[in-house]
């Protein structure tokens, strides 16, 4: 939901809260007042049948309200003595609404001629029904009017105040560090959107020099450890050529070169991993998966020879990916080496490619490994000496950056699901 649409829902809620309070206080507000003017009314009446009653003995004789609004009636002098006016609705036919309704009623007593007299006076009053239908009509339409009214604020005025915002927001949301873009913030005559406009420049300034700085860093330290050991392997292996070296010392200078070669190994893997993490593969495309494995399958076939294994592929639907080509294929090949390497010779691995999910499984010597760990770097979970703990650590990257869930799982087989977004 949009900051307009959202402030304007907490509008309307507030607003249909407070009114609905006004509507009941304004109700009981008006009804007090009807009351008040009606009992007044009855009151000025009551004086004017008094004093017609004590010059027109006629009136003494008014036993029904069919000659008019009143009735007098005698009423002993114990009856009277205790008698108090009082004021109450009742309900009245109507000949000309051939139906009762509400009537205000005044009854009181007075003396004429050491007589006492029960008088009755009745008013029309206001019908509570049609009252609160007609009030309630009317904040209905005063609620419509009000929440069009702040909408149409919304969109013609406040909008035009927050297009700053959302213009730096626009911006923020296309911006890529890896593209050297810049942001081109508006002049605002509101303070707060200025200091944000300039809390987001010193921000970016800092994070694209330290983006520069990091990948000079990687860059350098690229070459500044490839050639020495390229050197040192180099002339490890002319040294070993020399036919004077005896077994021990052809042993030793093997094993030096082992460590040597994995360290390179290892040097590689982890600047593809801080290249990855620092987005320095911005070049995406659409990758069918399914080719993709098909190209790996052949080219690892060699080495699941080797241990007699067999990569078996079932698709049941075509599986595309708008990604970078060179890390898909990256991520399927650690997949897939993984499932080589640690699984166990002479059995098959399983490859299921569905509409939204890529799974490889694997038979292993080994147990249920710790789905917790499995994904951490320098994670080894076999005695390989040419494992150096870092590539599912890759694939767990490469999966992240692309949105994927990579998770594995054991049953029977060791099993590794990546699933794309639909």
């Amino acid at each position: 939901m949009k900051l307009l649409n959202y402030t304007t829902s907490y509008f309307a809620a507030i607003l249909l809260v407070l009114l609905g309070i006004w509507a009941v206080i304004f109700y009981l507000e008006m009804l007090d007042e009807i009351y008040d003017s009606l009992d007044d009314g009855l009151d000025n009446q009551k004086m004017l049948v008094i004093n017609r009653a004590k010059s027109d003995p006629e009136i003494i004789q008014r036993l029904n309200f069919e000659d008019g609004s009143y009735t007098i009636r005698p009423i002993s002098n114990k009856l009277a003595m205790n008698f108090r006016d009082s004021y109450r609705d009742t309900l009245m036919y109507m000949q000309n609404e051939k139906d009762y309704e509400p009537v205000r009623l005044l009854e009181t007593v007075f003396k004429k001629d050491d007589e006492f007299y029960k008088l009755k006076i009745i008013t029309s009053m206001v019908e509570e029904d049609d009252l609160i239908e007609d009030l309630l009509f009317s904040l209905v339409l005063l609620y419509v009017g009000l929440i069009l009214s702040i909408v149409l604020l919304n969109n013609l005025i406040l909008k035009k105040i927050w297009n700053p915002f959302y213009g730096l927001l626009q911006q923020l949301k296309n911006f890529r560090l890896e593209k050297d873009q810049e942001i081109n913030t508006v002049s605002s005559n509101i303070e707060e959107f200025n200091l944000l406009n300039t809390r987001i420049e010193q921000m970016l300034e800092k994070s694209v020099s330290s983006y520069n700085s990091q990948k000079q860093f990687i860059e350098n330290a690229a070459h500044e450890l490839q050639t020495p050991l390229a050197i040192s392997i180099n002339k490890l292996e002319l040294l070993v050529e020399n036919e004077d070296l005896n077994d021990q010392q052809i042993e030793l200078v093997a094993s030096v070169l082992n460590n040597l070669e994995g360290l390179t190994r290892m040097n590689n893997s982890l600047l593809l991993l801080s290249k990855i993490e620092n987005q320095q593969f911005p070049d995406e495309r659409e990758v069918i998966i399914n080719d993709l494995i098909k190209e790996l399958k052949r080219d690892y076939e060699d080495l699941a020879a080797h241990k007699s294994m067999e990569i078996n592929i079932e698709s049941t639907s075509v599986l595309k990916h708008t990604m970078n080509r060179g890390l898909a294929k990256i991520l399927l090949s650690n997949l897939l080496k993984n499932a080589i390497v640690h699984g166990q010779k002479e059995s098959a691995i399983e490859i299921l490619i569905s509409e939204n999910s890529f799974s490889i499984s694997n038979s292993s010597n080994q147990a249920s490994l710790d789905s917790d760990k499995i994904f951490s770097r320098f994670q080894k979970n076999s005695g390989s000496k040419n494992s150096n703990g870092i590539g599912l650590a890759i694939a767990q990257t490469i999966a992240k950056k692309y949105n994927l869930q990579l998770k594995y799982f054991y049953s029977d087989k060791h099993n590794f699901q990546l699933n794309f977004p639909k």
